[in-house]
């Protein structure tokens, strides 16, 4: 598109304005077609279980209608005084529920998927002592030379008893137990250490279970406790003849687990070594490097034992039996790319503050690298306090998780509420309040559709990363001290945001760069094809980049410079790696390692990027960001806009864009593209409108000309060759100033409660809870304001509305036409056809839910009946809603129109 075509847009349309415009009899066809897949699905708690067919019905054709795509089934605790209508969890009467479930969704266009399990983790009844998550029991004794060891051992439950001498040398006493628990061992000289190895269950049982489904959590370390609890579930669905769910489900990583039965069998056959003969090193005080090591060896096989064996077997079983996979790897001790890799669907989760995209890029490059469509979020856990969080709240989340890679949200949540329950029904503790009676429900279809149109975007085609940023995991599990299995979480970040990792991350970041993260296991699966790219079954990569390290196994280096012979480019930031980790076969390993090492070339002096050409490659030492302008890696520049924001995907014949402005300024500028595009479309996942933008290419990269106020997101495709077909996008520019709507209010109350406030009039717009009485104070839901207006003298057809503030969300019309949905500022609209007098303007403003909980709690009325944990604040403190000051409601204004060009 020529530069001169954007003076050439007659009309007026504010970018990325929250409007919903009545469905177009014919889809867009810029935009991609949006299926159950695209539109957000949402956790659905079955409290107790106590569900029956009418009230499932309801539900599920309730969340049809405000736009949901599926439900994820999570049975929990249930609600007092339902206790006779509970089902027991996998009961031939549960499965039948299950079976309803999923055959009424099917026929309301809904999917639906399952926990493998009730609450979190995994566990239950079936989980025995021996299966159950365990902490390792270590008892050790100091024996002097000629004094015979009486302390009595249980054979049968002690996995090691061993000696160690003061000069370190070990002697396996494990087999020398007798059956009275004796054991005959006398040191000839000096004082021995003894220690016992046992295990026991953690403690840690299935957190908020249903009823049938408490008891122990699983050992994730320990094959036969995944065999044993799938074979729970065979029986369950041995006779069940119903409709099967979309997906299995598996929460983040809230074990507290360490050990397990055959541990060091296990540990033996993947480090080579017996880890009873370093049983000082792993459970001592010892801070030396040999014990670092080891402490690095027993991390890693913990990890290998879920990423290769019991994970595994939980995937096959789902897909032996027709159903995907969902894994939350977070939180878990392991490595956290190859877990997430594990699942057809990694999923993250944002949780209140904690909100680090980088983090939540782990799950969506785990998905990217191993070519798996989508990547999930727990979406919304406490988000903001209850009854508080707005549409407009959950739509920056949405933002912030888009930017990470995520493409398939999963609201957390909605419980299952039957009509008889009453209002406020059923809650889960933790949760968005997603649910139908949420007084923000009547306006969710407008957040679910711009979710929906954003994830057919992120959905479709693949990712367009440039660089695999390698995570240098073996730093994090080499580090010495008396934790044993340091977990990485999403709340305590230092794992990541303290190490090298985190910081070349941000760095790439800020500065535009396009990348996933890549871990030794991934690495080792790439090709070098055509154009040097680095090839995985999910796409192709310009360069890898290994941040700062002190160690890589051998082999990962190995790989790196096979690689670079085939005609890849690696960049090592700062300087190589130095060393291998772990005790196993050091010193050959170590020689080994440093031949490989000679080839790299010499550290950077100043950070300036050292080459060396190597076979077809080359690889590249120094300053990360240098080093890929050395090997010509683009960044995206729009990043040094402040708060400017992207992420791509591309498809047959170019680029998706999605871009999102997180700063506090408004954008209105030629924002540059890092590609040459011959033409560039705009669309808007708020409004669902697209259109040509004005664009040109300079020194091969396309400007394209966006507005965006701060919040704001939108998507942009760039085509490579084609000039694309459709409509001018139109811009906005003011042509004069703002200009007051003054006049008489009328404020009526259309539904919500718990009583109508009367109507009023007002000429001063403020909160309904200052100017409607004490029903107003007391109400949530929504009211409509009205007023008559002339149109202002101008030379103008086109006029830029805008509500001011608006709490929380507005429906507007005009004249008896209905202009959309507005629920994130700027709460703005364009209009046009405004009659020289008498024009109706009516918004309907529905509040949250907050006042009247507020109401609820001051007037003492019990609605927190429920099981486990009952109900509680952002804080874990039980829930009292009656000393909040009172939430402003309504349309605050000012309403303001402004002469547009």
């Amino acid at each position: 598109m020529r530069l001169s075509q954007k003076f050439l847009c007659l009309t007026a349309l504010v970018l990325g304005v929250a409007t919903l415009p009545a469905a177009p009899q014919k889809p867009d066809p810029a935009w991609p077609e949006i299926t159950r897949q695209q539109k957000p699905w949402a956790y659905w708690w079955w409290m107790g279980s106590a569900v029956d067919e009418k009230n499932i019905t309801k539900e599920l054709t309730r969340y049809r209608d405000g736009g949901l795509g599926g439900v994820h089934i999570i049975p929990i605790y249930g609600a007092k005084g339902f206790e006779s209508y509970y089902l027991s969890y996998l009961s031939p009467r549960w499965m039948d529920m299950l079976g309803y479930a999923v055959r009424e969704a099917d026929r309301l266009g809904l999917g639906v998927d399952m926990t493998t399990g009730t609450g979190w983790c995994f566990g239950g009844p079936r989980v025995t002592d021996q299966e159950a998550n365990a902490n390792v029991v270590v008892r050790t004794f100091d024996l002097p030379a000629g004094e015979t060891l009486t302390e009595k051992f249980d054979r049968n439950k002690t996995q090691a008893l061993v000696a160690y001498s003061p000069g370190g040398r070990a002697v396996d006493l494990t087999k020398t137990i007798a059956a009275n628990g004796a054991v005959s061992f006398s040191p000839a000289d000096g004082t021995w250490r003894v220690y016992a190895i046992s295990q026991k269950p953690s403690g840690q049982k299935v957190k908020r279970p249903s009823p049938g489904g408490e008891g122990w959590m699983l050992n994730l370390f320990y094959e036969d406790a995944m065999k044993n609890y799938l074979s729970w579930f065979d029986s369950a669905f041995a006779n069940y003849a119903g409709p099967k769910p979309r997906a299995q489900y598996h929460d983040s990583y809230e074990y507290k687990s360490d050990w397990s039965p055959d541990f060091f069998a296990q540990f033996w056959k993947r480090r080579g070594y017996h880890l009873q003969e370093e049983l000082p090193a792993l459970f001592g005080n010892l801070k030396d490097d040999r014990a670092a090591r080891v402490k690095c060896d027993y991390r890693e096989t913990v990890s290998d034992l879920m990423v290769d064996t019991t994970l595994p077997m939980w995937a096959k079983w789902s897909h032996d039996h027709g159903f995907f996979t969902r894994n939350e790897a977070h939180g878990s001790p392991g490595n956290l790319l190859d877990l997430y890799a594990v699942a057809d669907i990694p999923e993250t989760e944002m949780f209140h503050l904690d909100r680090n995209k980088l983090i939540s890029k782990f799950a969506s490059s785990a998905a990217h690298v191993s070519g798996h469509r989508y990547t999930s979020s727990e979406t919304g856990t406490w988000l903001e306090e209850h009854f508080s969080e707005t549409l407009a709240d959950m739509k920056f989340l949405l933002d912030d998780l888009f930017l990470s890679g995520i493409n398939h949200v999963f609201y957390h949540g909605t419980c299952y509420s039957p009509d008889e329950a009453g209002w406020p029904g059923w809650h889960f503790y933790a949760s968005y309040e997603m649910n139908p009676r949420n007084a923000v429900w009547r306006d969710v279809p407008a957040l679910n559709a711009y979710a929906a149109r954003c994830q057919a975007v992120l959905q479709s085609g693949r990712p367009d990363n440039d660089i695999l940023l390698y995570w240098p995991v073996h730093d994090f599990w080499q580090q010495p001290g008396n934790t044993l299995l340091p977990h990485m979480t999403v709340h305590a970040r230092d794992w990541f945001e303290a190490q090298p990792i985190g910081k070349t991350a941000e760095h790439l970041w800020q500065l535009g760069h396009q990348f996933d993260y890549v871990s030794d296991r991934q690495l080792g699966l790439a090709t070098v094809v055509a154009g040097g790219n680095i090839h995985f079954s999910g796409g192709n990569y310009r360069v890898v980049v290994v941040p700062k390290c002190e160690l890589m196994p051998l082999e990962t280096l190995r790989k790196l410079i096979e690689l670079a012979d085939a005609g890849a480019t690696v960049i090592f930031a700062d300087a190589p790696p130095a060393d291998v980790p772990g005790w196993s076969d050091l010193e050959n390993r170590r020689k080994e390692f440093a031949k490989l090492a000679a080839r790299i070339g010499r550290v950077a002096v100043a950070g300036i990027p050292v080459e060396t050409k190597i076979g077809q490659g080359r690889l590249l030492v120094g300053d990360a960001p240098a080093s890929l302008d050395v090997a010509g890696v683009q960044r995206e520049t729009m990043f040094d806009q402040p708060g400017m924001m992207c992420i791509r995907r591309g498809f047959n014949g170019g680029l998706y864009y999605f871009i999102a402005n997180r700063g506090d300024q408004t954008l209105d500028t030629w924002l540059p593209l890092s590609v040459a595009a011959k033409s560039v479309v705009i669309l808007d996942p708020l409004t669902g409108n697209s259109g040509l933008a004005s664009s040109y290419v300079k020194a091969s990269q396309t400007h394209c000309h966006l507005q965006l106020a701060p919040g704001q997101s939108i998507i942009v495709r760039a085509f490579a060759e084609a000039q694309a077909p459709g409509p001018i996008w139109e811009y906005w520019d003011a042509a004069g100033k703002a200009i007051p709507i003054d006049g008489q209010w009328q404020v009526n109350f259309l539904s919500g409660g718990p009583d109508l406030p009367a109507s009023f009039t007002t000429e001063r717009l403020a909160t309904w809870t200052e100017l409607g009485g004490a029903k107003a104070a007391a109400f949530a839901g929504t009211a409509r304001y009205s007023i008559r207006f002339n149109t202002p003298p101008s030379r103008r057809d086109r006029w830029r509305l805008d509500l001011g503030r608006v709490c929380q969300s507005a429906r507007v019309r005009l004249n008896g036409r209905d202009l959309g949905t507005l629920f994130t500022p700027p709460f703005q609209i364009e209009l046009s056809g405004l009659k020289p007098k008498g024009n109706l303007l009516e918004i309907e403003v529905t509040s949250v839910t907050a006042n009247r909980i507020r109401d609820l709690d001051r007037r003492g009325v019990k609605w927190k009946t429920f099981n486990d944990i009952n109900f509680v604040n952002l804080n874990y403190k039980p829930f009292d809603a009656s000393n909040w000051p009172l939430t402003d409601a309504g349309l605050l204004g000012p309403v303001t129109l402004t002469p547009a060009k």
